[in-house]
């Protein structure tokens, strides 16, 4: 199984966010330090502002910082809310054209281990992510990491 490409920038801007010290940032800022599309930055922004997970400040000297402190933003949360499909396989979807559904045991397995995988993921929060080299975010400072 692979991330999409919107569940990626959605944990890039929730990590670059979360060492800034509150201070507003913009879509373009982020987009030119990830080298990823302005526009469709604009699109993952507003789901993470929808999902509570970013408020925005509109006019001039306005941008968007995080809602609330990074060890109240759970991983798992943010991976089910941008994550359109889970279906590890054809027969997920409902309409299979598999001749052994209804006989195989693989639905099943796969079911268990994305359930493993949510247990994991729900175990960590956004401070948990910040805890590497987030040396190469500028505005980087420790009490950002401690969600402070």
């Amino acid at each position: 199984m692979r991330l999409s490409t919107f569940s990626d920038y959605s944990l890039r801007v929730l990590m670059y966010l979360g060492v800034q010290d509150d201070r507003l940032v913009t879509i373009a800022e982020i987009a030119a330090v990830h080298d990823i599309s302005k526009a469709h930055l604009m699109k993952v922004v507003h789901q993470l502002g929808l999902n509570g997970h970013i408020e925005t400040v509109r006019g001039k000297g306005g941008g968007i910082r995080l809602a609330r402190p990074p060890r109240e933003i759970v991983v798992g949360a943010v991976i089910r809310q941008s994550e359109s499909d889970f279906a590890m396989a054809e027969c997920f979807a409902g309409q299979s054209s598999c001749r052994i559904h209804g006989g195989c045991g693989l639905p099943g397995i796969l079911n268990e281990a994305l359930s493993a995988m949510f247990l994991v993921l729900d175990g960590y929060t956004l401070a948990d992510l910040l805890r590497g080299p987030v040396w190469l975010v500028p505005g980087f400072t420790e009490s950002a990491v401690a969600g402070d």
